[in-house]
C-alpha cells in the first residue's frame, strides 16, 4: 500500500503517537481496527537470549532450527516450556502491599474513566504500541525497536514467559478489559485489608492464582518455587499460620472426601488398586483389614482408616511441611512431577505441591538441630524412615488469593481468577490462625474443615472437603 492510499485514521493515529498524546491516541485506538500494517511488527518479535544462570523453567523457548538435510531423519521439535518464574526480588505480599495496591486501584479507576483500552489484534503495531503505553509498559516517545522490551515488561507483570512476542497467552492477557483489571485490584485489596498476617524476618507466601511459592528473607525473595494448587472444585483456601515441623518420609492418611470421590470409584474398577498403591485398610483398633472384605459399592469404606506407607510413591512424596491450621492443609512433595511443567497448575485436592521441595525444606530448617544443609536433607530422605524435625523457630506462612496487586514502583501485577471469586466482590476472608495440636496426636491427615466457621461468607466458598 502506498503512502497516499493509507486510511486517514491510521495517519491521525501515527501523528498522535508521535506527539506523545496518549489521551488523543486512545480515542482513535478505540474507534476501530486500522488497516493491517506491514513491516517487522506484523511478525512475532524475536525472543531475548536466556538470562545468565536461568534454569530450564525460566529459559525462553528454543529458536527454530535450520531445516535438516534430506539425508538425515527429521527430529521432532522439543516441546516449548511455558512455566515462568519471576526474577523480581520483591515479594508479592509485604507490609507495603496495601498502600501500593490502593495506589494501583486509584490509577486504574482513572484508566477506566478515560475509556480503558481497546482490543489488540495481531499484525497491528499501532494498537500494540498504544496498549503498552496506557499501562506504562512503554514510553509514549519510545522508538519501534523498544516495543519488544515493552511486551516483556507486560509479560513480567502477568507471570508470563518474557519472550517479547505477542503469543497466545500474552494476547489473551492484553485483551482483558480495564474494568476487569480494576475489579481484580479492588477484590485483592479487600483481602489484604482483612489479613492479620504477622510478617517476620523470614516468611513464606503462596499466591494461589499464580501457583507459586516465595521464600522471603530480609524483605527480599530468596527463591520462588513452582507449585501445584487446588483444582476449582477442591480449592486451596487462604490460610495464615506458621510452619512448625518437617516430616520426612511421611505416611498419608486418606481423607474421607478422597475416599468417597476417588478411592471407591477406583476400587470398583480395579480391586487391586490399594494393594499396588501400598495403601492399607485399618479398623478402629489399628488392625489391618483385607480390602476385598469391604463392600466397595457402598460408602462403608469411609468408616475405616486408609493409610499409605512411606516411600517415593507416597501421595505426599518424600517430605511434608507441617503448618497447623483448622483447615488441615499443608505443603508437600509429590511423586508426579510432570504437572510442574504446565501453565495450568490447578490439580490438587487443596494442599500445595512444591517443586524442588528439598531446597525449600533446607531453607526452613536453617538453624534447627545443627543448621541443616542440602546434603543432610537428602540423607534424611534416603533413610526411608518416618522422621519429624521441629523448626528451631516457626516460620510464618500465608496462602493468599491475590489476582491483582500493586508494587512500590507503581506497577500493577495480575494473575488469573482461577476460582472466579473476583466477580463476587472478592469477599473479606477471615484470617486463619494456627491451632497446633500436640505432636503425638498429629497424623498429617487431610480432613474436611470443621463446622461451623465464624460466618457465612468468603470461606464458605472453600466449604467442600479437600
Amino acid at each position: 500500500m502506498s503512502h497516499r492510499s493509507k486510511p486517514l485514521s491510521t495517519s491521525l493515529l501515527a501523528l498522535a503517537l508521535a506527539a506523545g498524546g496518549v489521551t488523543a491516541a486512545r480515542a482513535q485506538f478505540q474507534a476501530g481496527p486500522a488497516a493491517p500494517a506491514t513491516g517487522s511488527f506484523g511478525q512475532p518479535l524475536p525472543p531475548p537470549p536466556p538470562a545468565a544462570g536461568a534454569g530450564p523453567a525460566e529459559a525462553a523457548p528454543p529458536a527454530p532450527q535450520a531445516a535438516p538435510q534430506a539425508s538425515r531423519p527429521r527430529r521432532p521439535a522439543a516441546p516449548p516450556r511455558y512455566v515462568a518464574l519471576s526474577k523480581d526480588p520483591r515479594p508479592t505480599f509485604t507490609v507495603q502491599s496495601i498502600e501500593a495496591t490502593e495506589q494501583a486501584v486509584a490509577r486504574y479507576r482513572r484508566i477506566v474513566a478515560e475509556g480503558g483500552w481497546g482490543r489488540v489484534v495481531p499484525g497491528d503495531p499501532a494498537r500494540l504500541r498504544e496498549r503498552l503505553i496506557i499501562e506504562g509498559d512503554l514510553d509514549a516517545n519510545a522508538s519501534p525497536s523498544e516495543v519488544p522490551a515493552g511486551v516483556r515488561r507486560f509479560q513480567a507483570r502477568h507471570g508470563l514467559t518474557e519472550t517479547g512476542t505477542l503469543s497466545g497467552p500474552t494476547l489473551a492477557a492484553m485483551n482483558v478489559s480495564a474494568q476487569q483489571r480494576l475489579q481484580q485490584l479492588e477484590a485483592s485489596l479487600g483481602r489484604m485489608r482483612a489479613s492479620t498476617f504477622g510478617f517476620g524476618e523470614r516468611y513464606v507466601v503462596v499466591n494461589i492464582p499464580a501457583a507459586v511459592v516465595e521464600t522471603v528473607e530480609s524483605g527480599q525473595v530468596r527463591r520462588r518455587y513452582i507449585a501445584v494448587v487446588g483444582k476449582a472444585d477442591r480449592a486451596s483456601p487462604p490460610v495464615e499460620t506458621r510452619i512448625t515441623n518437617i516430616n520426612f518420609n511421611p505416611t498419608w492418611t486418606v481423607p474421607a472426601s478422597i475416599i468417597r470421590k476417588d478411592i471407591i470409584p477406583k476400587m470398583q474398577r480395579d480391586p487391586g488398586y490399594l494393594t499396588r498403591a501400598k495403601i492399607r485398610v485399618l479398623d478402629g483398633r489399628g488392625g489391618e483389614i483385607n480390602p476385598r472384605a469391604i463392600d466397595w459399592t457402598s460408602e462403608r469404606a469411609v468408616n475405616y482408616t486408609l493409610r499409605q506407607d512411606p516411600g517415593a510413591g507416597n501421595s505426599l512424596g518424600q517430605v511434608r511441611i507441617d503448618m497447623p491450621n483448622n483447615l488441615a492443609v499443608y505443603m508437600h512433595d509429590t511423586p508426579s512431577k510432570t504437572l510442574f511443567a504446565r501453565d495450568d497448575r490447578f490439580h490438587s485436592s487443596g494442599c500445595v505441591r512444591v517443586a524442588d521441595v528439598r531446597d525449600l525444606v533446607t531453607w526452613l530448617l536453617a538453624g534447627s538441630n545443627g543448621n541443616w544443609s542440602r546434603a543432610e536433607t537428602d540423607e534424611a530422605i534416603a533413610e526411608g524412615e518416618r522422621r519429624d524435625v521441629r523448626l528451631a523457630k516457626p516460620v510464618p506462612v500465608a496462602w493468599t488469593y491475590f489476582t491483582g496487586y500493586g508494587m512500590p514502583d507503581g506497577t500493577a501485577h495480575f494473575r488469573p481468577d482461577i476460582y472466579k471469586l473476583d466477580a463476587q466482590g472478592g469477599g473479606q476472608p477471615i484470617a486463619m490462625r494456627a491451632q497446633p495440636k500436640p505432636l503425638q496426636q498429629q497424623e498429617w491427615v487431610e480432613t474436611p474443615p470443621p463446622e461451623p466457621v465464624q460466618s457465612r461468607g468468603f470461606f464458605d466458598l472453600f466449604r467442600p472437603a479437600w
